[in-house]
């Protein structure tokens, strides 16, 4: 597994992951391009043997002490092997160079395997958008999460902030289209 940062080389590959993991509300090209070359923007990929097997996003405006994290997407084949924690946490740490305090996100509501995954980095809902997602008209459950406090048990192992076996296989949610399939 190799965490990089993504280039515009790599749309191509995260577009075609974007669309098979997220079949009914996938982000157009047009919108992962912006993402990918926003200023407030920071995308990582996972690299396994020059395959692109996931991809996860966070927007940090400059200056602000919150921050959101856009999506994280990993191919079915390559979940359960604690990629997609990989890149929430590659994701979390970007916005703690950043100096931001509060990380938000959305998981669709019928996703308890991403739900399980945030929680046991630390994230804790806080709200729920009904309806949110569409055409499904799905809830969104809105979750944060005190970074500072994350930060200090980030020194500990994923087992001592009680990770579930499996809670890696998930799709939790950006602003957009709920966007994490990890």
């Amino acid at each position: 597994m190799t965490i990089r940062s993504a280039t515009g080389a790599d749309l191509a590959a995260i577009m075609v992951l974007e669309r098979t993991s997220f079949p009914t509300d996938a982000w157009s090209e047009a919108m992962m391009r912006e993402e990918l070359a926003s200023p407030h923007g920071w995308y990582v990929v996972d690299d396994e043997a020059g395959r692109l097997v996931g991809y996860a996003g966070l927007r940090a405006v400059a200056g602000a002490r919150d921050a959101d994290i856009q999506t994280i997407t990993i191919a079915e084949v390559s979940r359960g092997r604690g990629r997609g924690r990989s890149l929430l946490r590659a994701l979390l740490e970007e916005a703690a160079r950043r100096g931001v305090s509060d990380v938000f996100l959305e998981v669709r509501a019928d996703n308890p395997v991403a739900q399980t995954l945030y929680a046991s980095e630390g994230f804790a809902e806080i709200g729920r958008k009904p309806r949110y997602y569409q055409p499904d008209d799905v809830d969104a459950v809105v979750m944060k999460l005190d970074l500072r406090g994350w930060r200090g048990a980030s020194a500990g192992s994923a087992t001592d902030r009680g990770s579930a076996a499996g809670a890696d296989s998930t799709t939790a949610g950006g602003s957009a289209n709920g966007g994490v399939c990890t």
